[in-house]
């Protein structure tokens, strides 16, 4: 494994600095951001150290302990976008054990290789962009100005995947063509050509069929690490078909064509299976679900301890079939997360227990919290409705005792009814601004201030919390 391949990623990010960047998106939960920055920065040093130890040092796997709404996942996702590193969340309760209908646990390998290659595929492509480019304006210009007796016109030339460039022209015909074609990219590329304008282009149809099962059995030929989309296409001649679309669109589906001609699929197979095995982040939600309730060996509770005895083996460390290759899990990061509120963490299996060393409880979310959520995060919900309505010409203006106010509701309500944490804040200023979205023409061109009155006055009928029984929960 090359360490310049992380190096990229991860050029100076300590743990300190992991956790300041994570801050802008997540209010509180110091402990958890700490343990998770620790272990992102563990794989770094990993490749640093002699070649004959980096396979003895594992990956820390983090198990999260907190009600829902609190930030497990986002924590992981963050942590995950800020180095660029595959992630993919899974539910523990969509697995079954093997010999029950349902996904079995290798598909969330597969899962994470095929993020990878999508990743990979695109920072290359992005790269031979420009190459692209210029390839898709000469092809458009063949397209609109094609030699005569071309495939255009020709159904042969089509069966058989003939381009013009193949097809004898008279030299002085020829010699006017490429005249209008060059005076045509010119053009383009001065603006000068009418972007709406409608052509007819040959797509590539292939049907992609997104799992062949083997018959007699619910498991898929993916799963032994056959890609049949790949065979069938490789044993059949591509079909083309027409296609009319305007100029603007036509470069766009051209230059992706051309992207993909220009990268080499066989490296980015390659490098995708290394950042899986090495970058990789599975984030496992509700694994406290799994977790036998009953007597041992009765209904569901079988099923449920065989699917934590399927997670172990990809959790210790094991080699996964997949369609562009075999993938090593041994240092592919695991983070888990449940609420435990049942059960306990001691309640899993024991050798899956020792799988999750690094435990981190994190806190119910307090009005304060709410209140910073809403003001101090980079995407924060008040934002995000500002901008919304901005688009329909509505100036939105929160006061700071607005802002307060929100949080204590939404605190309040989690309180007295069900503790959804922070997607509490989405119904809470939903109810808000709710009038004010739904009559778009009474508010246009206007700026409305929305302070702690306006607030009281939108969410007064949930309010009266304290008898229960006349919550309107929200």
């Amino acid at each position: 494994m090359d360490v310049n391949l992380l190096e990229s990623f991860m050029l100076d990010l300590k743990p300190i600095k992991i956790v300041e960047l994570l801050d802008k998106y997540i209010i509180g939960q110091e402990e958890a951001k700490k343990s998770i920055a620790i272990a992102i920065r563990n794989r770094y040093r990993r490749l640093k150290v002699p070649k004959e130890y980096q396979e003895e040092i594992i990956p820390k796997n983090i198990l999260m302990i907190g009600p829902t709404g609190v930030g497990k996942t986002e924590i992981a996702r963050r942590v995950a976008k800020i180095i660029g590193a595959p992630f993919v969340k899974v539910e523990a309760t969509k697995y079954t054990e093997v010999g029950y209908v349902g996904r079995d646990v290798e598909s969330m390998v597969r899962d994470l290789v095929e993020v990878a290659f999508r990743n990979v595929q695109e920072e290359k492509m992005k790269k031979v962009e420009d190459k692209a480019y210029e390839e898709a304006i000469k092809r458009l210009s063949e397209i609109i100005y094609p030699y005569p007796s071309s495939s255009n016109n020709n159904p042969l030339f089509n069966l058989f995947n003939i381009s013009s460039s193949n097809v004898s022209v008279p030299e002085d015909i020829k010699l006017e063509i490429d005249s209008k074609r060059k005076e045509f990219i010119e053009k383009f590329k001065r603006n000068e050509i009418d972007e709406n304008m409608v052509i007819e282009i040959d797509v590539e149809s292939k049907p992609v069929i997104e799992a062949y099962f083997i018959p007699g059995t619910n498991q898929t030929f993916d799963q032994y690490g056959i890609d049949m989309n790949e065979l069938f296409s490789s044993l059949s001649p591509k079909k083309l078909k027409k296609k009319k679309v305007r100029i603007k669109e036509a470069i766009e589906i051209l230059k992706l064509e051309e992207s993909k001609k220009l990268i080499d699929l066989d490296e980015v197979k390659k490098e995708a299976i290394l950042r899986a095995e090495n970058l990789g982040i599975i984030f496992i939600d509700e694994i406290d679900k799994i977790v036998s309730k009953g007597e041992v060996g009765r209904g569901p509770d079988v099923s449920r301890e065989g699917v934590q005895r399927d997670l172990l083996p990809i959790i210790e460390g094991s080699v996964v079939l997949t369609k562009y290759g075999p993938v090593k899990t041994d240092h592919i990061l695991f983070i888990a997360a449940g609420a435990f509120h049942i059960s306990k963490p001691t309640d899993l299996i024991p050798e899956l227990q020792g799988r999750f060393p690094i435990r981190v409880k994190l806190k119910n979310l307090t009005k304060e919290d709410f209140y910073n959520i809403l003001k101090k995060s980079e995407s924060s919900l008040i934002r995000q409705y500002v901008m919304l309505l901005k688009s329909d010409e509505i100036n939105l203006e929160f006061t700071d005792d607005a802002i307060y106010k929100i949080a204590e509701i939404a605190e309040k309500l989690n309180t007295y009814t069900e503790n959804i944490g922070a997607r509490r804040l989405h119904a809470v200023v939903e109810k808000v601004i709710e009038d004010i979205s739904f009559d778009i023409d009474k508010y246009r061109y206007k700026t409305i201030v929305i302070d702690a009155n306006f607030v009281e006055e939108k969410v007064k009928d949930i309010m009266n919390v304290e008898d229960k029984s006349s919550v309107y929960i929200i």
